[in-house]
């Protein structure tokens, strides 16, 4: 019996130490290497960018004028452009470590695997001699010596039962362990993906500014600076600008979605141009918000495939029930995808707020005690109302602490790996917050 729990262990050990089980170490070294250049590439980027916000600090301090204007813009294209490459490098190194912790993950579930084997094997031994009583082992053996040794390498099977169990417990720790730093690492991905697009869009809209200054002005200074006078003169426009929010069913002006905004801060005590800062880039993240689970779309963009089966799920049906919704036909956004169209995280957002359907329950009581209706996450006023009772939790009723609060919006934490999304929410809230003082808000 010892014999074969011996020879058990000694072929476990050697599936342990195989390279089905462990990484090779030329490959760890690669993965070492391709780190260390990547974090030398990621200095280098990171301090080309700290000089052209250096350089747009001083252009922004010199006189408004027309080459000042252009300077400025191709100024921060170059910024913008660095940033774009700086998180495609930071999207590589998180794949990277991806394909590290799923080879950890698949070794120790091939270590979960063969232990159970092993246990189930020394428990049937056990079992097997549970039914043979001290006599039978006495009169089988030759001497009683030999009686007595049997016993005693049975003693001694049951103690490495006890070392095999506790490591298998130990490794279903680690197990679950690095899948939860593999939960954390694609969500890490997710969010530089999101990242990069708005990046992408923010470096769009500069070229295109540039290209319509040019146009406007036709490359004279004097045409820019009869733009400049007619820009102040443009409270009327702003009243009527459309402000687009995603596929609820309506448009509706920037002065309405500016009332609403107000309404909502005196109710949460949060700025109006902050909320509509964050509302605005939550709902103008391109083509990927609000275009999955519609009708007619394929069965890979509905929801019991784009939404995390254990966290949205059923809070999803039970929110388009009380509302009287398909949950079949009413549109989410679709999850993030890498540079080879595989799916990156879960999708499953939510209305003009994007709340995932597990958030929104511990926030619809709370709108509904202020509307005195059900909670409607695509109901244009209730969305606002949410992420102002979300922000406003998270440090938002203070000028102070607005970027960190739309950090915590988009990522849970202040990770500044993620600090573009603060940074350009920021930046909306004070263009916003103009928009506001011309309409007389």
């Amino acid at each position: 019996m010892s014999k074969l729990l011996s020879s058990l262990l000694l072929a476990f050990f050697l599936l342990v130490s195989s390279g089905r089980f462990v990484l090779a170490a030329e490959d760890m070294a690669a993965v070492e290497q391709q780190k260390t250049q990547l974090q030398q590439q990621l200095e280098q980027i990171e301090a080309q960018i700290a000089q052209y916000e250096k350089d747009l600090v001083n252009i922004k301090g010199e006189k408004n004028t027309l080459t000042n204007k252009i300077k400025q813009l191709q100024t921060q294209q170059s910024s913008l452009a660095l940033r774009i490459k700086e998180t495609s490098l930071q999207v590589e190194d998180m794949e990277q470590q991806i394909t590290v912790t799923k080879s950890f993950i698949e070794q120790n579930q091939l270590r979960t695997d063969a232990l159970k084997i092993e246990v189930t094997e020394v428990l049937h031994q056990i079992q097997t001699n549970d039914h043979r009583p001290f006599l039978y082992v006495f009169f089988s053996e030759h001497t009683l010596f030999d009686a007595l040794s049997e016993i005693q390498n049975f003693s001694q099977v049951a103690d490495e039962l006890n070392v095999l169990i506790d490591q298998l417990k130990k490794t279903r720790e680690n197990l679950a362990m690095q899948k939860q730093r593999l939960d954390t690492e694609q969500d890490h991905v997710e969010k530089l993906l999101t990242v990069q697009t708005l990046q992408q869009q923010a470096l769009i809209g500069s070229v295109k500014e540039q290209s319509t200054l040019l146009t406007q002005t036709k490359g004279k200074e004097k045409n820019y600076q009869a733009s400049l006078t007619e820009t102040q003169k443009q409270a009327a426009q702003i009243r009527t600008r459309l402000y687009q929010l995603l596929d609820v069913g309506k448009q509706i002006t920037f002065g309405q979605a500016v009332e609403i905004a107000v309404w909502v801060s005196e109710q949460t005590g949060v700025r109006a141009a902050f909320l509509l800062a964050v509302l605005s880039q939550e709902s103008n993240l391109g083509k990927n918000v609000g275009t999955c689970n519609r009708p007619g779309d394929p069965p890979e963009k509905g929801w019991k495939v784009i939404m995390k089966p254990t966290r949205d799920q059923e809070p999803f049906k039970t929110i388009t029930e009380e509302l009287g919704l398909d949950p079949d036909t009413t549109a989410v956004s679709c999850p993030m995808r890498d540079a080879k169209g595989k799916q990156v995280g879960w999708g499953g957002a939510m209305g003009p707020a994007q709340f995932i359907p597990s958030t929104w329950m511990g926030y619809r009581a709370k709108v509904t005690n202020i509307t005195g209706k059900t909670a409607n996450p695509w109901d244009i006023r209730d969305a606002f109302i949410a992420s102002a009772l979300k922000l406003g939790a998270d440090g938002a009723k203070t000028k102070e602490g607005e970027w960190a609060a739309a950090m915590r919006y988009f990522s849970g934490s202040t990770n500044v790996r993620f600090r573009f999304y603060g940074d350009q929410v920021v930046a909306r809230a004070n263009a916003y917050q103009e928009d506001i003082e011309a309409l007389g808000k």
